[in-house]
């Protein structure tokens, strides 16, 4: 066991996936080791905070990796593959709430950010752990796709392309809803004077 350890861990991402499109199911031990964790949390943000849902989605997320390793391609980078199938399923998620009960998720993320909101007003000492509580708190009061921008962008720092790749548009298009959304977000947290006041320059030139 230790021995496949050794030799799994110096391995890179798509190495392992062409292990176990080979059979060497000990190369997808190695690949949850690495992304299990990054892929509940963007589960927990995407699908309002709802802890055992992201569960359940990185569960099946995992169970497709394992059970048909041979619809990804090695010659494209594992984890901007992973995020693309990880995004596909929360919109299918989406779609499914909006037909069972049309608009539910938009009043829900409006009710989570007016609770957080109140919650953020009622602190008057302001740190870094506040700033990304209030950070996100604003973050859930916008549609999916720019939140999944935001974070594949900031969170997991994926290039443009990547990025335009996983959602599937266009590079300009993902250019101009991170500017849109930094810019917005940057007066609303204005009285923390975060980093996010600068970064839309920043996106808009990249």
């Amino acid at each position: 066991m230790i021995f496949f350890r050794k030799k799994y861990s110096s391995c890179s991402d798509e190495k392992l996936m062409q292990y176990l499109q080979q059979g060497e199911v000990q190369a997808f031990s190695e690949l949850y080791q690495r992304y299990s964790q990054r892929m509940l949390y963007y589960f927990y943000r995407m699908l309002a905070k709802d802890e055992q849902k992201a569960q359940d989605f990185l569960h099946d997320l995992f169970l497709k990796l394992l059970e048909k390793p041979e619809l990804y391609d090695t010659n494209k980078k594992f984890s901007s593959w992973l995020f693309s199938i990880a995004c596909n399923l929360c919109k299918n998620e989406y779609r499914r709430l909006t037909v069972r009960k049309q608009h539910s998720d938009d009043v829900h993320y409006f009710e989570q950010y007016q609770r957080y909101r109140e919650e953020i007003q009622l602190e008057n000492q302001l740190d870094g752990a506040r700033f990304q509580k209030a950070l996100f708190a604003e973050l859930d009061g916008y549609d999916p796709d720019h939140r999944l921008m935001f974070l594949l962008r900031f969170q997991e720092n994926f290039s443009i392309r990547d990025i335009a790749g996983i959602v599937g548009c266009k590079e300009g298009t993902v250019r101009s809803r991170l500017f849109y959304l930094t810019r917005k977000l940057a007066v609303c947290l204005k009285e923390f004077h975060p980093m996010v006041n600068e970064v839309d320059e920043n996106e808009k030139n990249k």
